[in-house]
């Protein structure tokens, strides 16, 4: 590491803060990576949870529309019956044939509304039992998620009560440590986390290779790694190449 503090060029104070926000980065990612993907998980269920109660919800309208239906069926059975009754105390007073014909042929026009209406009424209870036999297959889906929900909860809950202050006061160090960080330097650190796996923007050379993807460094990069004139990314990762790291001798 940068070995006489006294000594700081610019550009070694800048990769020093780097340094400093990306040790308390790897810190937060790894407590971060604890929880895994237990978050995403939570989320998931909810949404799957909210998912099913909507759909729920909208069977319960559609049956409700089904029996506005049924009911308006029945009442317009009673409706044809009741002209019926009607039409056949008619037939009895009757001048002629076609006077009868006539009354007959409105009887018969009512008979089919009530058989339509008695039909519609099958077809509307059948559709009504298909709806409620989803209902039960969901509420079933819907209970067995909220366990699960809650037991993720719990777990997440568990990991991160362990967890709560040691990130907090991160978090608190992180705002300190974003200050002396140029916002230019601050956009590219923050585009490289987001392109590499581990997280790692700001690495030294460690044996001779890129902390973060152990590619060899020549010497003579080395040599300006450690002249802090510039700062210098790997020309394999694009990582930044903050320091050197001195080889410990047996």
């Amino acid at each position: 590491m940068i070995s006489n503090p006294s000594a700081e060029t610019p550009v070694a104070s800048k990769l020093e803060a780097l340094l400093n926000l990306q040790r308390i980065d790897s810190q937060l990612d790894e407590i971060r990576r604890v929880r895994g993907d237990l978050p995403e998980e939570v989320q998931d269920l909810e949404d799957e949870i909210a998912g099913y109660e909507v759909r729920v919800s909208k069977f319960d309208e559609e049956i409700s529309g089904l029996n506005d239906q049924i009911k308006q069926r029945k009442q317009n059975g009673k409706d044809a019956d009741g002209l019926i009754k009607r039409y056949e105390d008619q037939q009895t007073n009757v001048r002629n044939n076609r006077e009868y014909e006539a009354i007959a042929k409105e009887i018969e026009l009512q008979k089919l509304e009530i058989q339509i209406s008695e039909k519609k009424i099958k077809e509307a209870q059948y559709q009504i039992e298909l709806k409620n036999n989803e209902i039960s297959g969901t509420k079933q889906r819907l209970e067995e998620r909220k366990k699960d929900l809650d037991n993720k909860k719990s777990e997440l809950e568990t990991i991160v009560g362990e967890s709560e202050s040691d990130e907090k006061k991160l978090m608190d160090e992180r705002a300190e440590a974003v200050k002396p960080v140029e916002d230019r330097l601050l956009m590219a650190y923050t585009r490289i986390r987001g392109n590499v796996r581990n997280g790692l923007a700001v690495v030294t050379v460690k044996r001779d290779a890129c902390g973060g993807c152990f590619n060899t460094v020549p010497p003579q990069r080395q040599a300006d790694i450690i002249a802090h004139k510039k700062i210098i990314v790997c020309e394999h990762c694009g990582r930044v190449l903050a320091d050197v790291e001195a080889r410990i001798v047996a």
